[in-house]
């Protein structure tokens, strides 16, 4: 059985809410519910970190209890750690979607089918998302902008996809 072990990053402790025992967590999914949902949250090194029992809508997440936080010292212990869950704990997207921790190792091709490398990452720095690129020939990693007009072209099913970068990548204007 094969399984998916890509962590995906759903959320953040925020630190101890009242004086029970409770903590915030900041969640980064659509439906801040479902963070109980997914089980055991993970720390990046796929370690458990926290196992939500309950939780209740918080205006930026949830508040809720968790297996192995007794006091408000605890929880604010963890403020800032990051939770993930395993990609195979996700349901599969409906057709013509995808989960952008699905592009990860994905093969960047140029439009005469030579490999340009893989996507090592997937960054959003404020404004739209960007492909961080492991060059083929290694050196240093580029990016490339995630619009219809830099990667016309997505066959996750066979591990690739089509990149037309903009002029501007990599030319610079003589001094």
């Amino acid at each position: 059985m094969t399984t998916d072990s890509r962590l995906i990053l759903v959320g953040q402790v925020g630190g101890g809410f009242g004086v029970r025992g409770e903590v915030r967590v900041t969640a980064f999914t659509a439906d801040p519910l479902a963070l109980t949902a997914y089980g055991p949250l993970l720390r990046a090194d796929g370690t458990v970190a926290l196992t939500l029992t309950s939780t209740r809508p918080d205006k930026n997440g949830v508040v809720g209890r968790a297996k192995e936080i007794a006091t408000k010292e605890q929880a604010d212990t963890l403020r800032g750690l990051k939770l993930h869950v395993p990609r195979d704990r996700f349901p599969e997207p409906d057709e013509d979607e995808f989960y952008l921790a699905d592009l990860l190792g994905v093969q960047v091709r140029d439009t005469a089918g030579a490999v340009m490398g893989t996507v090592k990452s997937v960054q959003n720095f404020g404004a739209d998302d960007m492909l961080e690129i492991a060059p083929a020939a290694g050196g240093p990693t580029w990016y490339l902008p995630f619009t219809k007009e830099a990667t016309p072209e997505l066959h996750l099913a066979e591990g690739w996809l089509l990149a037309v970068p903009p002029t501007e990548v990599g030319e610079r204007e003589p001094d």
